[in-house]
């Protein structure tokens, strides 16, 4: 040890910066200097203003949207810290985002469930522009497209896929196997399934709807993105704006009204009776169970299921809801998508870590973990059993994002639906109100 004195962060000071010369002495002009800068280091430790001139690595805040995916990310994150020692990865989970970005102080990096509300925050230019990344070269054209449906700032690409989940019919293979049933391709012959397996006692679907999400996600959302054009109907919706009413040329009650009809034919006729008092736990135990042929969730209900059966064999394929075997589609959501905000104050450190992330061993291993398929050009197939029906409809592009994650959450949708499925109200008259709550938004907007 020297003896010398040490400031608050541990750092020896010099002699000449301890140096502070008595009242009596006579002040030369480099004297001066010295004391005056001593002074000033002395000021500034005792308002924690400077530091030493080691001052560790930069902190990049990565903030997760998804609760089941933090244990992967986790052990990624300290892989990364450890391999250098220049950043610092902190794992984010529940700061308030809105709040992050209204008060200017966002998380450095973001992966979360990619919506129209997440959308917002591109069309307003708070995220920065990726495009100059070579990972905004390897995701599939039709996955970035998924992207701009929502919204988009010009110039820029603001937002990287990274996991996509399909979601769709959940089946039972061994009842349909042992009732003689094949997947059906068109609404007939899925009307001559759920027929037969009415007959033999065994409920064709079975519903949830006590929570009113899992009508949406599942129920409306597999009925109207299997009969029409989603993201061309948005589209002249959004164009219509104030417009959108009876008598315009799109609406939802004129494009829907066939196809929420069905949904409620399916429903009514087609499901456990006390379908109005389950949830979604329900109906992960109950179709574990092969109390159902059929179950309208995603792949995330798939691991829930196989905690009461990890045996269970099920398949996965698209509603038919027309008599064109070629119109089946899966719905799919961009699960994570990566961005980074303009506010971020480590733009350059939050890129490094973002392209650790897309590099094929790491967001392949991802999706496979997470039953997600992958959003680049050098993606891996799925090859989950489960899920493998699904491949050559995401392959060729055959998907819709679900109709009711276009419609802004101030307009309740969800409630409405499951209105519909427990009898509490008619087509028409909803479809009418989502068409009066559209043109009200779109007014204030």
């Amino acid at each position: 040890m020297s003896g010398l004195p040490e400031s608050p962060w541990g750092c020896q000071l010099s002699p000449r910066d301890n140096d502070v010369p008595s009242p009596s002495k006579r002040f030369r002009p480099r004297t001066l200097l010295r004391a005056l800068v001593a002074a000033l280091v002395l000021v500034l430790a005792g308002s924690g203003l400077v530091a030493c001139s080691s001052t560790g690595p930069t902190e990049v805040r990565f903030f997760l949207s998804k609760p089941e995916a933090i244990p992967y990310f986790r052990e990624l994150i300290q892989d990364y810290n450890s391999s250098q020692s220049e950043v610092r990865v902190v794992l984010d989970t529940s700061s308030n985002l809105q709040a992050g970005f209204l008060r200017g102080n966002p998380p450095d990096l973001g992966l979360l469930n990619y919506n129209m509300e997440m959308a917002r925050f591109m069309e307003r230019g708070a995220l920065s522009d990726l495009s100059d990344l070579p990972e905004a070269d390897r995701i599939l054209p039709e996955i970035q497209n998924l992207v701009d449906q929502y919204a988009s700032y010009p110039g820029r690409t603001s937002v990287l896929p990274y996991s996509v989940m399909a979601a769709s019919v959940i089946y039972n293979k061994d009842i349909f196997e042992e009732q003689g049933l094949e997947v059906p391709t068109t609404y007939s012959e899925l009307i001559e399934v759920c027929d037969q397996l009415k007959a033999a006692g065994i409920d064709p679907f079975y519903a949830t709807f006590k929570d009113p999400w899992t009508v949406s996600q599942g129920w409306f959302d597999y009925t109207v993105g299997g009969s029409i054009d989603v993201a061309g109907f948005y589209n002249e919706l959004n164009e219509l704006g104030t417009d959108v009413g009876p008598d315009s040329p799109v609406s939802f009650k004129s494009t829907m009204t066939d196809s929420v009809t069905r949904m409620t034919e399916l429903s009514s006729e087609y499901t456990n009776a006390d379908a109005g008092s389950r949830g979604y736990g329900d109906g992960n135990v109950a179709f574990a169970e092969g109390k159902a042929g059929m179950y309208l969730q995603g792949p995330w209900a798939l691991g829930e299921i196989a905690k009461t059966n990890p045996d269970a064999n099920l398949g996965m394929f698209p509603l038919p809801m027309t008599e064109n075997a070629d119109d089946r589609e899966v719905r799919v959501n961009i699960d994570l998508a990566a961005w980074i905000p303009e506010a971020s104050k480590h733009k350059e450190e939050a890129r490094e870590f973002l392209q650790y992330l897309f590099q094929p061993d790491i967001i392949n291993a991802y999706n496979a973990a997470q039953l997600g398929f992958g959003t680049t050009v050098d993606a891996d197939p799925v090859t989950d059993p489960r899920l493998v029906e699904l491949q050559p409809y995401y392959e060729s592009a055959a998907f819709y994002q679900g109709p009711s994650k276009a419609i802004p959450l101030t307009i309740p949708t969800e409630n409405y639906m499951q209105g519909l499925v427990t009898g509490g109200a008619s087509v028409e008259s909803t479809l009418s109100t989502l068409d009066a709550d559209w043109a009200r938004l779109a007014l204030r907007q």
